[in-house]
């Protein structure tokens, strides 16, 4: 699933050829959400909050997507061949001289931009880490909601609603590098424990949106190159996607396992994060 800062990125681009044009043709998936409404009105905000996408228009409408785990937009200029069968298309905007398409997104929706207030998810989110005023002791206080006292600290930061924008890449090497144990519950840390938590994530983030090559991992590092473009996957990220292969701080193999009500797997260095428990080793 898109994580906050691949939405970050995708907001900047679209918003370099759709904000301040008018719309002149718009259309969804027959029997979807009624995309055309976009057309004749000018674009005056994309944004991205946490993992949603807001698409604003001068006379109030909001077109907003959820990408889940397969969806994408892309930009094209007008004529261009799609990268992708348009048949995947759920919603295509066009503007002169530039096409934006969504493929694949399950959530699309096209708002009164005055509903966003009450709308049951997006009203609902916590701070986004990628916004210049991130309030971090709004986002402490969320994850210290009495709700959330006994959830695994890897699944509160995936939680939305406490803060927005962390996937399942960030939350285990985001633990791994504050050397915490993803399954630990919340209430079982203290405030500074957790504002690092936050702290790190959004640097991390902050440092990725920049370039589709997410890493965590600084270079060059055993003789790999500086620049991310030189690395395998394997070679960006701490623990992600690396069960079964030896921790580059201790040499102790990275174990896997499934967490939270959604089975997202999590991955943990058990020398570097001390208390795995043993049920959870994948």
């Amino acid at each position: 699933m898109p994580e906050g800062d691949t939405l970050a990125r995708t907001a900047a681009v679209l918003r370099a050829v759709l904000e301040g044009r008018t719309i002149t043709a718009a259309r969804g998936r027959p029997g979807g959400a009624p995309v055309e409404r976009m057309t004749g009105r000018m674009v005056v905000s994309v944004e991205a909050h946490g993992k949603h996408l807001l698409i604003g228009t001068r006379d109030g409408l909001t077109l907003h997507t959820h990408l889940a785990m397969h969806g994408s937009w892309h930009r094209y200029r007008t004529g261009e061949p799609w990268r992708r069968s348009p048949g995947s298309a759920v919603a295509v905007l066009e503007v002169p001289g530039a096409v934006a398409v969504c493929f694949s997104a399950p959530t699309v929706e096209v708002l009164e931009t005055r509903a966003l207030a009450i709308h049951p998810v997006l009203s609902r989110l916590g701070p986004d880490l990628l916004r210049d005023a991130f309030d971090a002791d709004r986002a402490l206080h969320r994850l210290r909601d009495p709700e959330r006292s006994t959830m695994a600290v890897g699944d509160a930061l995936l939680d939305q609603g406490a803060v927005a924008g962390i996937g399942n890449v960030y939350r285990s090497e985001v633990c791994f590098l504050e050397a915490v144990d993803p399954f630990s519950p919340v209430g079982s840390l203290d405030d500074a424990t957790l504002r690092r938590l936050l702290e790190r994530s959004r640097d991390l983030m902050r440092a990725n949106v920049g370039g589709p090559l997410r890493t965590t991992v600084p270079g060059p590092l055993d003789g790999w190159p500086g620049s991310a473009a030189g690395r395998s996957r394997g070679e960006r990220l701490w623990v992600y996607g690396r069960t079964g292969r030896p921790c580059r701080r201790c040499g102790a193999l990275v174990r896997s396992g499934v967490s939270g009500p959604l089975a997202r797997r999590v991955y943990w260095c058990p020398g570097c994060q001390a208390g795995m428990p043993g049920t959870a080793m994948g």
